[in-house]
């Protein structure tokens, strides 16, 4: 493989990590946009209050991602594999 290969490689891979990563993080963002303004509402400063519904909400964006995150990951494996055996 050549330099520029290897950067495309490298690209198609950071991609698929923002691929996979952002239903979580927005969903960890949102959710705890919307905790944080309910504190500042309420002024109830319990620290569960922050930490429960974001693993909550995260782990259901979790299980309704994971079709997709599996899709988007073996996609990328497909193109790794076909590199490797075209280089081989």
């Amino acid at each position: 493989m050549t330099g520029p290969e290897v950067l495309d490689v490298g690209r198609d891979a950071i991609i698929v990590l923002l691929k996979v990563s952002a239903p979580l993080l927005i969903c960890g963002l949102i959710v705890g946009v919307i905790v944080s303004l309910f504190q500042a509402l309420t002024q109830i400063q319990e620290m569960t209050l922050v930490f429960v519904p974001k693993i909550v909400a995260m782990f259901i964006v979790l299980v309704l991602a994971l079709p997709f995150m599996g899709d988007v990951l073996s996609e990328h494996m497909n193109r790794i594999a076909a590199l490797i055996v075209a280089g081989g």
